[in-house]
């Protein structure tokens, strides 16, 4: 029969059948529902879901859409977070078997137009979207006070800004700077002009989104810069197949930038300090088992990039997960294991028809679409843990700066203001993000050389 995923992700389809009625396969579907008969809790799910994976990658066929059609029966985008969750690996295990099927029956499915449909939110709309839960919130308090730290006595702060929120961290740290005992300095924030296609969208320009900064700092009496870091269309030419490669191949052209004496001159100067803030933006430069092996990675590249600018501080805050690895299998277990957590996280203070909800959950979906049924250049959520991401940055050569006490404080009176589920505990370098004990989003502090506090 044709079965389709519940609600409004039915984006993809596949012809799935009964295992009632493929009697011949049924020793295969009864090995992949060992133990899970009568209780289809979260370990089932995922067992379930490694099955079908499992199948998919051996081109079992028969077996893939028969697992599937069991967690069809388990998934709903409005039920409990299991089932909401499950809604969405079923929905990525779909368009991965569009992809490596070629006799299945299904519609289309192209994630890089899926991203293309995504809403684009207001100003408005981003606000309450990041203070929803500390997930976005706990980086940018972190990072806000480690930067103040780090600038403290300087006059000239130029910050170079690789991030995903639409530099909604901002204003909370030109407000600090603006009660600054010796006074504000001045600052320039510099932003690339292309940024990973990844959620939140905004439905405003860059341009404007400098304006809206430029005209905070005007009331807070700070002297502020705002620059895009751009290009000639003629040197990065956009790919008709994938706005992935046009976010690559930017990156690389930026990168090229950042070295070049000229541009250097141009972009830089003399009597400013300079600091690096990266929110969420590693990830999305390809790092995979098979490029680290090659030799050096685009992730790599950048951060000896970074510094070679010899910046006062580089801050790096990203999720705590491996989805960074090639087999699917082990992707899925890792994403399972630590995507749940936004699910249940929303569980416990919105009910299950809210439009904040679904929003949010379906930017969750969206990534764990892309872990899954994307290979290659369009794969592009590749999370390291904090653990990895800290031997990566003492490896190119940066040392860590410890959170102080003061930064502690400020994050655990942001975490007082939502769900008790949510904790925070250091981790060496790191300060992480708890949920209900579990690790979630990692903040970080680097400076070049041995210049680090222990």
């Amino acid at each position: 029969m044709k079965t389709e995923l519940r609600g409004n992700t039915a984006a993809a389809s596949i012809s799935i059948q009964n295992p009632t009625t493929a009697a011949a396969a049924a020793p295969t579907i009864s090995g992949a529902l060992t133990g899970c008969l009568g209780s289809l809790d979260g370990a089932c799910i995922e067992k379930l879901l490694l099955h079908c994976a499992s199948a998919l990658e051996g081109k079992e066929w028969t077996l893939a859409q028969q697992v599937m059609w069991v967690l069809n029966n388990v998934a709903s985008l409005s039920g409990d977070p299991n089932q909401r969750l499950t809604s969405w690996f079923l929905r990525a295990l779909i368009s991965r078997a569009a992809n490596v099927c070629p006799t299945a029956t299904m519609h289309h499915f192209d994630g890089s137009s899926a991203i293309d449909r995504r809403r684009q939110m207001t100003v408005t709309e981003l606000a309450g979207y990041v203070d929803l839960i500390p997930w976005h919130t706990f980086g940018f308090c972190a990072s806000n006070s480690a930067i103040f730290k780090a600038i403290r006595g300087c006059s000239k702060v130029h910050v170079l800004d690789f991030s995903v929120t639409h530099c909604v961290q901002w204003p909370t740290l030109i407000d600090a700077l603006a009660k600054r005992p010796e006074g504000p300095p001045s600052l320039r924030i510099t932003v690339p002009s292309v940024r990973p296609p990844v959620p939140p969208f905004l439905n405003v320009s860059c341009e404007e989104v400098g304006q809206r900064l430029s005209n905070f700092a005007r009331f807070r009496d700070v002297e502020f810069e705002f620059n895009i870091i751009g290009f000639d269309n003629n040197n990065i030419a956009l790919c008709r197949n994938s706005m992935y490669d046009t976010f690559h191949r930017y990156f690389e052209s930026l990168l090229t930038s950042l070295v070049d004496p000229h541009q250097l001159s141009s972009l830089f100067r003399d009597d400013e300090v300079i600091v690096v803030n990266c929110q969420n933006w590693l990830r999305s430069m390809p790092d995979d088992d098979e490029e680290q092996s090659a030799g050096s990675s685009l992730r790599d590249d950048f951060l000896h990039t970074i510094m070679g600018l010899n910046p006062a501080i580089v801050v790096v805050v990203d999720e705590d997960a491996d989805l960074n690895v090639s087999s699917l299998t082990t992707r899925i277990t890792n994403c399972f294991n630590y995507l749940w957590i936004p699910f249940d996280a929303l569980e416990t203070f919105l009910p299950k028809d809210s439009a904040q909800r679904i929003e949010y959950e379906s930017d969750v979906g969206h990534k764990i679409e892309n872990v899954i049924s994307h290979e290659g250049c369009q794969r592009m959520e590749r999370l390291e843990s904090g653990a990895k991401l800290c031997q990566r940055m003492k490896n190119v050569g940066f040392s860590g700066v410890m959170f102080c006490e003061e930064t502690v404080k400020e994050v655990k009176s942001l975490l007082d203001e939502h769900a008790s589920g949510w904790g925070m505990k250091r981790d060496e370098e790191m300060l992480v993000l708890t949920w209900k004990g579990h690790n979630s989003v990692f903040a970080t502090a680097w400076v070049p050389g041995g210049l680090g506090e222990n």
